[in-house]
């Protein structure tokens, strides 16, 4: 565990794609999805927990969510907690965190990841941040980290890597974005392209002189934000500037225009839980292919179904084929797996 060692933990989104489990009030980065007994943030924290102290621990979230963060997260200091008083995407919430914390530690080795994935192969993952941290120590130097495909799929962008090299840090030659069917299957077979998982490792000063260089614009309004850092005037100084920021997210700002942009890949048992097609993967099944949460779900002639119930009293299924029923506080979901695209329209009654 390296003293320098910091992790930012993003946790402002709404996950409307896992509705109605998964809702503004309560997104899915606070709820136990995979009825586990743990929210995904806190086993955000858990599988990092190897690398860093506690008090090293950062959560960038909303306002509104600062008081789930800290009754979920305890043991992370209250002054950790940063609370945006707008989402302005990802570019805004990194340059952030990494300004303030390069205030109070100015030789910080950070990672930057999402509150809301799944990391199954833990012990793997732990020595491919460690990697990825001796790298942007001794280098200025953006590592991000490349998940190996295990299927052409198209809903996520990908990493095209200069070697195909598994577990050491590489160069990154192009970000591409979600591709089709029959490009998905050439990355596959192709071996150098992995999926973005939206980790970043890097050292404070390289983040920001990052920032300086290719988004000057948000850069200026963190210089403004600076002296107020760390002080009483912090939260009035950020309500006021963070709003000037532009809306963009860091791979728009940064990565794709960078040249010091490296990867390092690993297969990890990853996966983003984005739908309740993917959270059905990393759930147990019956014989009959159904993924249940709930204390007396009772299912009969059901086949390949996700239900989660966790506070249905007692529920009765009965010939669902491929369904997806969830509900949550008189929210109920009935919907075909097949058409779960469509559920973020079906939560907004269009």
């Amino acid at each position: 565990m390296d003293r320098n060692t910091h992790v930012v933990i993003m946790a402002g989104g709404i996950g409307s794609r896992l509705w109605p489990a998964s809702t503004p009030l309560a997104p899915k980065q606070f709820i136990d999805v995979l009825g586990v007994g743990k929210s995904l943030i806190q086993l955000t924290v858990d599988r990092f927990r190897p690398l860093c102290d506690m008090s090293h621990f950062w959560v960038v979230t909303s306002a509104g969510y600062a008081d789930t963060v800290k009754a979920q997260l305890p043991d992370i200091p209250a002054e950790n907690i940063l609370a945006e008083p707008e989402a302005r995407n990802t570019a805004p919430c990194i340059a952030y965190s990494c300004w303030k914390i390069a205030a109070k530690f100015p030789d910080a080795n950070i990672v930057v990841t999402p509150a809301d994935a799944l990391v199954l192969e833990k012990e793997t993952f732990v020595k491919v941040i460690g990697e990825a941290l001796s790298f942007s120590a001794a280098n200025a130097a953006v590592v991000t980290v490349g998940i190996v495909p295990s299927r052409p799929e198209t809903g996520y962008g990908y990493i095209c890597a200069g070697k195909t090299e598994y577990g050491k840090v590489t160069k990154v030659r192009s970000f591409r974005e979600k591709p089709d069917r029959a490009t998905a299957e050439r990355y596959l077979s192709e071996g150098n392209y992995f999926w973005n998982a939206g980790i970043f490792v890097w050292s404070a000063g390289t983040i920001i002189s990052q920032f300086r260089r290719y988004c000057p614009g948000i850069a200026g309004v963190m210089d403004r934000l600076a002296p107020y850092l760390n002080t009483e005037g912090e939260a009035a100084a950020l309500k006021e500037l963070f709003p000037q920021c532009e809306k963009i997210s860091i791979d728009y700002a940064v990565m794709e225009k960078s040249p010091d942009i490296y990867v390092i890949a690993g297969e990890l048992g990853w996966s983003d839980l984005g739908s309740w097609g993917s959270v059905k993967e990393h759930m147990a099944c019956d014989e009959d292919g159904n993924a249940v949460v709930g204390d007396d779900v009772r299912l009969f002639h059901c086949r390949g179904c996700v239900v989660h119930l966790p506070s249905v009293k007692t529920a009765v299924l009965e010939g669902l084929d491929g369904f997806i029923v969830a509900e949550k506080d008189g929210a109920l979901l009935v919907c075909r797996m097949s058409d779960e695209q469509h559920i973020k329209e079906y939560s907004a009654g269009k």
